[in-house]
């Protein structure tokens, strides 16, 4: 298994990191209700996990009900001993519980956010805290503040952001810049072969900052596992069979251009077609580990061939035409000024 830097800080991350989203039977107000998976599975799948050099998870407080992802997490570790193994990621910021300040970012919401979620992983220290989304309701040095004193005071190591606007990044590195506080190391976006949104503004500011660029749903929902046939309903059981407004989404020319050109090159290169669309993201120079979720033992086996799977650069280049997307203006604009417009 092969090990990165996360973004410029010392801290060495596996390429693959395990998603614990699925971790756990979660009830009917959970959204992740009968898509997850039980926990004697879950504790099997970070076995084998680890055992395949994948010694990072990432978690959050509202992965199934009252943190039920978490509550399985910390049992595993406890149970068979890894923790000083694991490189231990959660996240913070949604709904958890009643009343105004039972969400958000503030300074008050937090400093409980992360004692619940240390007691819950049953651990003295978190090595990656991530705010889960920017809180436009509370200032961003306020959330700094208290994040950099959860540091000092050795409840957290490192701090990363999730589902942040390119503009609010770049302020909140600033001002950890301008009041010396310590500032975020990763960004986890939504980033795929069909989701390639953040490549506008986010890639490159994660680059000037030397923040590392986590994918979540790097296979677009398991979209990009090849299952699907164009022109036919999902199959039972899968997710994109309950959540179909994003089906629909990804059922498209371009996702069919897309997954048959994830096809062809799983074919040359004697993998899956899961293995290629999780190199590709591998391939790009901001990426430092991409989360993978898995339901399954298979489902584990499958995505760990990603790290076998060293794609070339024009095999690169023909997986970006096939996922060519509307740059959007003002980019394609420039794009076209660059070209010799």
């Amino acid at each position: 298994m092969e090990y990165r830097s996360l973004g410029t800080s010392g801290l060495k991350v596996p390429v693959l990191c395990l998603g614990a989203m699925t971790f756990g039977e979660a009830d009917d107000k959970s959204f992740m209700h009968k898509v997850g998976c039980d926990e004697k599975t879950s504790f099997a799948i970070m076995s084998r996990a680890l055992e395949r050099g994948v010694s990072f998870i990432d978690t959050a407080d509202v992965y199934g009900q009252d943190g039920l992802s978490e509550r399985i997490v910390g049992s595993w570790m406890t149970e068979s001993k890894t923790r000083d193994r694991v490189v231990l990621a959660t996240k913070f910021r949604f709904r958890m519980g009643e009343g105004p300040n039972a969400t958000g970012a503030s300074r008050y919401r937090i400093v409980r956010t992360v004692e619940d979620s240390l007691r819950r992983l049953k651990t003295d220290r978190i090595d990656l805290y991530q705010i889960h989304m920017q809180d436009i309701d509370t200032p961003e040095e306020e959330t700094l503040r208290a994040l950099d004193d959860l540091v000092h005071a050795g409840k957290v190591l490192y701090l990363g952001a999730s589902n942040y606007a390119a503009y609010r990044l770049t302020d909140s590195q600033w001002i950890a810049k301008t009041e010396h506080l310590h500032r975020f190391v990763a960004l986890q976006m939504q980033y795929s072969l069909l989701v390639r949104d953040l490549e506008r503004e986010h890639i490159p500011v994660c680059k000037r900052f030397g923040l590392g660029v986590l994918p979540w749903s790097p296979l677009a929902a398991g979209f990009l596992s090849g299952k699907y046939a164009k022109d036919q309903p999902p199959p039972p059981g899968v997710r994109l069979e309950k959540w179909k407004e994003r089906f629909a989404a990804y059922d498209s020319d371009r996702g069919w251009r897309t997954i048959d050109a994830v096809r062809t090159i799983a074919k040359q290169k004697e993998t899956t077609p899961s293995a290629v669309s999780l190199a590709w993201l591998l391939a790009k120079p901001a990426v430092s580990s991409v989360i993978f979720g898995a339901r399954s033992i298979a489902q584990l086996d499958d995505n760990l061939k990603a790290a076998d799977v060293k794609l070339s650069a024009d095999e690169v280049q023909k997986l970006d035409d096939a996922s060519a997307y509307e740059l959007g203006y003002p980019y394609g604009f420039m794009a076209g000024i660059q070209k010799g417009w």
